[in-house]
């Protein structure tokens, strides 16, 4: 059973369409605004799921995790304050060398719902292990009330993964389509007339893995704006994220220095390469998009050569609001509003620049 304070049955499709379809031709028909001004509010709704066996989790249910429930329930509190506190601390544009930057993103635990039963799953084709039946969660838990009149923007899932259940780090549903971190099934969440991301944890790991969720949704979002999605792969290094930005290509490798993604730094030599201590000249710490900014040997010491530490850094490298830099005569925006505001973004037609050559 889930144990929640609220708990609404699923509207008819038709209704469900219409206002999706009301507020796309909303956005449509309003004058494109500015950017919003941050920090941008992100209210969270938090979902456990603790299959239990004797006060215990059941470990035939999870496959790897088998400790008492209160256990498992004060880990997934604690970690879920130390997400809220690393993306803080990495939406502190430049804060890595500016000790007065503030937070772009304002993070709200809104709620939490606890299900003491094991995960709904649903049969997928091309899949080992059942998936994850979002869907199922999403109506239990009465998401369009959450959405559509609390405003929650983010759904984070605490579960387990454990071979017994396969599920995608994340997830999105609404009037603008799914770009996530998923195989972007359109089918597998509610559409609601505003967008939510939902984020699944696995509370055997820690910290570091759940944001590096954000991280890979953070990248989906840019190269989504940057038009990755529909570019060849032998025209990645001309673009402005993906290619000049990070510094990469086809292959994902860093093939010049730039600022790296989630799984390589810019002196990585393979995936997770997060703690090589290899000297390579890059311009992280001054990077304009043409190339000219100043270049200094870089190793893993500014992160420590630990995961988390390195997400932040690379997260406080985002070009946030008045950045002052320029590519092909145009000004780049704030790239923070594609995960503070993303409806509205995506409802001004916003890309990663603004202006005339």
């Amino acid at each position: 059973m889930c144990n929640q304070r609220l708990l609404l049955p699923a509207l008819s499709m038709f209704f469900a369409v219409l206002s999706v379809f009301l507020a796309v031709l909303a956005m449509a028909q309003r004058p494109a605004a500015a950017e919003g001004a941050p920090p941008f509010s992100i209210p969270v709704l938090v979902v456990r799921y603790f299959p239990v066996k004797d006060e215990n989790i059941d470990i035939s249910v999870t496959g790897d995790v088998g400790d008492p429930v209160d256990v498992v329930r004060g880990k997934t509190e604690k970690l879920t304050g130390e997400i809220v506190a690393a993306l803080e601390e990495g939406s502190r544009c430049r804060g890595f060398r500016d000790a007065a930057a503030t937070p772009k993103l304002k993070y709200t635990i809104v709620d939490t719902i606890e299900c003491l039963e094991p995960l709904p799953t649903v049969s997928k084709l091309f899949h080992d292990v059942p998936t994850t039946d979002y869907n199922a969660i999403m109506n239990r838990v009465g998401i369009r009330q959450w959405v559509e009149e609390r405003g929650v923007k983010e759904v984070w899932i605490w579960a387990y993964h454990g071979g017994k259940v396969g599920l995608w780090e994340s997830n999105m549903a609404g009037p603008f389509g799914d770009i996530s971190n998923s195989d972007r099934d359109r089918r597998d969440l509610p559409v609601l007339s505003k967008t939510y991301t939902v984020y699944h944890y696995n509370y055997q790991r820690g910290v570091s893995e759940a944001v590096e969720d954000h991280m890979h949704q953070i990248e989906a979002l840019l190269n989504g704006a940057d038009g990755r999605d529909h570019t060849q792969r032998k025209d990645w290094p001309s673009l402005l994220f993906w290619g000049k930005f990070v510094g990469s290509d086809g292959s994902n490798k860093i093939i010049h220095p730039g600022c790296g993604w989630a799984h390589y730094p810019p002196n990585a030599e393979k995936d997770y390469d997060w703690n090589n201590p290899r000297q390579v000249p890059t311009d992280m710490d001054d990077w304009k998009p043409d190339g000219s900014g100043e270049k200094k040997l870089m190793g893993s010491e500014p992160w420590q050569g630990q995961s988390l530490k390195w997400f932040i850094y690379w997260m406080q490298h985002l070009p946030g609001p008045d950045n002052g830099l320029r590519w092909q005569g145009k000004a780049l925006t704030n790239w923070w509003r594609f995960v503070g505001e993303f409806d509205t973004a995506m409802g001004d037609h916003a890309t990663l620049t603004v202006g005339e050559k």
